[in-house]
């Protein structure tokens, strides 16, 4: 069989360097093209030593040409690129997308939380978001496939399960999340440049976070009424990582037992999600460099209460990693090709 021709465009981000490191250990795939903007020109081990003996293209420029001989085309790139390159798209090609671009079903909401208007709404209705342990193959339909965000990759695994079976109720479920500097981008120092983020914590985006949106979507597709949710991110002085703590009120004479069973149920066919034991504590330390989120439930001083830890690594369960897990369902491969 021969492989796939992948692109990568946005190659040099912290997301896009972990893709290419994950692509070269897959079987299927040839990397035909690396794109940037300000890298062009350069190899790129430059921004990973670790891909210094690796045979890959040099850094050039996107042009549409090179979808000729594409197959896949990851976009590791700033919000709104991948909708100008998904109108161009061939009959050949599926574009998968890791930022926001294809997340979100209306093109107001797009506006609403990303502040810029959708180029290409009409494209929308024809995406798909897939976070594979909910959606499973229904991308195969799509020729646009829409990654999940890093922390609502960390709330939808545990919490979608439980909402289904109402297990939890369904109002006042308060998430607190805190993630790795790298969930920024590479722009985080100077974003974030007074923040001293290698020996300080910080709140930010608190009720406006645009991960929001996606959350109460993928919420309100498995559920006949209305989930109210507050979610609070948070940078930590680590390079990645995400460790979401999420408080639940139980349903009537529920247990943290009837939350465990039922997550043990769901994911038992699971190659990446981990139940853990009852009361286990997580540490991001768990999951780095793995495409795995562990889940552990725990009691709470209240006996109608829970907490849920949910732990993943943000460039891999909650990017790259997640973009690769799609790609192999899509082309019938092994799920976990380049992923173990």
């Amino acid at each position: 069989m021969s492989k796939l021709n992948v692109l990568v465009s946005g190659a040099t981000g912290y997301i896009g360097i972990q893709l290419v490191n994950l692509l070269v250990k897959h079987k299927k795939v040839k990397i035909r093209y690396l794109c940037g903007n300000n890298s062009v020109g350069k190899d790129i081990s430059i921004f990973d030593k670790k891909l210094k003996h690796k045979k890959l293209p040099k850094i050039i420029k996107f042009n549409y040409s090179l979808l000729k001989e594409i197959d896949i085309i990851f976009t590791a790139l700033p919000n709104g690129e991948a909708q100008k390159i998904s109108k161009k798209l061939l009959k050949n090609n599926v574009l998968i997308d890791l930022a926001a671009d294809f997340r979100l079903e209306k093109a107001s909401e797009y506006l609403k939380w990303y502040k810029q208007k959708h180029k290409a709404p009409n494209l929308i209705k024809r995406s798909f978001y897939s976070l594979p342990e909910l959606t499973g193959d229904q991308l195969k339909n799509y020729q646009i496939i829409g990654c999940p965000g890093c922390y609502p990759t960390s709330i939808l695994l545990p919490l979608v399960p439980l909402i289904k079976k109402n297990l939890i109720i369904k109002k006042n479920i308060i998430i607190d999340s805190k993630s790795g500097y790298s969930g920024a981008g590479r722009g985080v120092h100077r974003k974030y440049k007074n923040k001293n983020l290698y020996e300080s914590l910080s709140s930010y985006g608190i009720t406006i976070h645009r991960h929001n949106s996606e959350i109460q979507q993928i919420f309100n597709k498995h559920s006949d009424e209305k989930i109210e949710f507050t979610f609070t991110p948070h940078l930590t002085p680590m390079f990645r990582g995400i460790l979401s703590t999420i408080y639940v009120d139980l349903d009537k004479k529920k247990t943290i037992n009837n939350l465990h069973y039922e997550l043990i149920k769901f994911y038992k066919k699971s190659n990446f999600v981990k139940i853990m034991n009852i009361n286990s504590m997580l540490s991001t330390n768990n999951v780095i460099n793995t495409n795995n989120c562990q889940i552990s439930v725990c009691n709470s001083k209240y006996k109608n209460k829970a907490i849920i830890l949910s732990t993943i690594d943000n460039l891999i369960k909650g990017g790259a990693g997640q973009a690769v897990q799609n790609m192999n369902i899509l082309r019938n491969f092994r799920e976990y090709e380049a992923l173990k």
